[in-house]
């Protein structure tokens, strides 16, 4: 059996000796329902059932170690250099996060030497010769009220051994990714390397993903203002599909794997009457398939509005064979498992995936024609222009808690380790956990049941 707590240890580089500059602020009480203590743990089990199926002693019971400032840490900040890196897609707040970074550190640490690397890991490798930018608060005043990131950001992977050369090479102690599973994996091989030469080298991670499909992270910062942007496509697609007889609008968002886009987004205004997602198979054909019962609702009510998510049908799609294309073992080709097929990857090892709603525009098109029904389709795929806003309130808030709780960890010595909350703490979870799996929408689960109930959907197409 796995020990779930060995898994949940987080990495340090050594004892923290050093007073804290904000020891002053911590509190004294110990754990409240609004604090917690650096000694305590933040249970992984957050029900009775679940933690009475353990039949452990709660001492032994698996738990995170909470975020949040030390009385003591590792680094002397008047000695510590500092580096900073994005890297892979945009997300909402990814400028939030380095200015926060950055303010925390000179502010209240008083590190005088921050690196900004620029497009992402290729700004640690010499061969692309990208200039390094001195990051300071001046710098980074009002860049979170802009999308995108100041410091650009890249895909693909780079030579972790390049990358340690270029960390010793500018003497930096710590250095903060900021990006998603595949950024997270090359932080991983980055801390091996920095552990093989026997560097003092923090590496943490701010985990960011527009999908919010990594575990052990109730929410990934960008999330919120992603799915808010994504419901003006689906206003719009609405209003289109009730002003034409037969109206029909069809959105199309991100999820490449993880349908939490388009569930969040069809619940924020509860238009829609389908909602698509990869985590759900589904049938296009038959008495009980998909268009059968999309036609059904137009004839019968005068308009429908379908929400899919990109990663959904793929399936019903065909592509190129990928013998030359290297595999990612945490990206299984759909084509392989048998729910689909990918058209190659992309430079950071993640599956191409098709058009399924252009194809499934077609499909619509066709069905309804040839049951001699009019269709007055709407399309519309907003992609990349809900990824480019910046963040709403509630994200810019969540990037600058995040933010601290990474500057903490990495001061008091913490690595190998990425920052997120679970069940509302800000907690420390090592990198290995944070990607050895996938958060996905459960089928069986409360927000499915969610979207179930405001759509009036079938639970099965078949």
């Amino acid at each position: 059996m796995v020990d779930e707590r060995a898994q949940l240890e987080v990495a340090t580089l050594g004892e923290c000796r050093i007073d804290s500059p904000l020891s002053a602020l911590l509190r004294r009480q110990g754990t409240t329902q609004h604090y917690v203590d650096e000694a305590d743990r933040v249970l992984l089990d957050d029900t009775v059932s679940l933690v009475a199926s353990r039949g452990v002693p709660v001492a032994e019971l698996p738990g995170f170690e909470p975020g949040g400032p030390r009385s003591k840490i590792y680094f002397d900040p008047s000695k510590t250099r500092v580096g900073i890196v994005t890297c892979g897609g945009l997300c909402p707040g990814l400028n939030d996060v380095i200015r926060a970074l950055v303010l925390e550190l000179t502010n209240h640490y008083g590190v005088r030497r921050i690196f900004g690397f620029r497009n992402g890991y290729q700004g640690l490798t010499a061969r692309y010769g990208r200039p390094v930018v001195d990051l300071n608060p001046e710098v980074v005043a009002g860049i979170n009220e802009y999308g995108g990131t100041i410091l650009g950001t890249s895909r693909g992977n780079q030579d972790p051994n390049e990358i340690v050369d270029c960390l010793e090479q500018l003497s930096v102690n710590v250095l903060f990714i900021i990006g998603g599973d595949g950024s997270m994996r090359g932080a991983l091989r980055i801390a091996e390397v920095v552990a093989e030469r026997g560097l003092r080298i923090a590496v943490v991670g701010v985990p960011k993903t527009i999908d919010n499909d990594i575990p052990y992270i109730e929410r990934s910062f960008g999330f919120q203002t992603a799915f808010g942007k994504a419901t003006e496509a689906i206003r719009a697609a609405h209003v289109e599909a009730t002003a034409f007889p037969n109206g029909i609008g069809l959105v199309q968002l991100m999820g490449r794997h993880s349908g939490f886009i388009a569930c969040y987004a069809a619940l924020a205004n509860n238009d829609a009457d389908y909602v698509l997602i990869p985590e759900v198979p589904f049938a296009l054909d038959g008495p009980g398939g998909f268009l059968e019962h999309l036609r059904r609702r137009v004839v019968e009510r005068g308009h429908a509005m379908v929400v899919v998510a990109e990663g959904a049908g793929q399936e019903y799609l065909s592509a190129p064979a990928q013998a030359d294309v290297p595999a990612r073992a945490d990206v299984p080709a759909r084509d392989a498992s048998g729910t689909g097929a990918a058209a190659g990857r992309d430079a950071s090892g993640n599956v191409r995936l098709q058009d399924f709603g252009r194809y499934l525009r077609g499909r619509i098109a066709e069905h309804f024609a040839a049951a001699g029904v009019e269709a007055n389709l709407k399309y519309i795929d907003p992609s990349y222009t809900i990824r480019s806003v910046p963040a709403d309130p509630y994200d810019s808030v969540y990037c600058i808690r995040l933010a601290h709780a990474a500057v903490h960890a990495a001061m008091a010595g913490r690595t190998e380790m990425v920052v997120g909350r679970w069940r509302g703490r800000f907690v420390h979870v090592p990198i290995a956990l944070a990607i050895s799996s996938r958060n996905l929408v459960d089928p069986d689960g409360d927000l499915w049941l969610s979207v179930l109930e405001a759509t009036g959907q079938p639970p099965v197409f078949a």
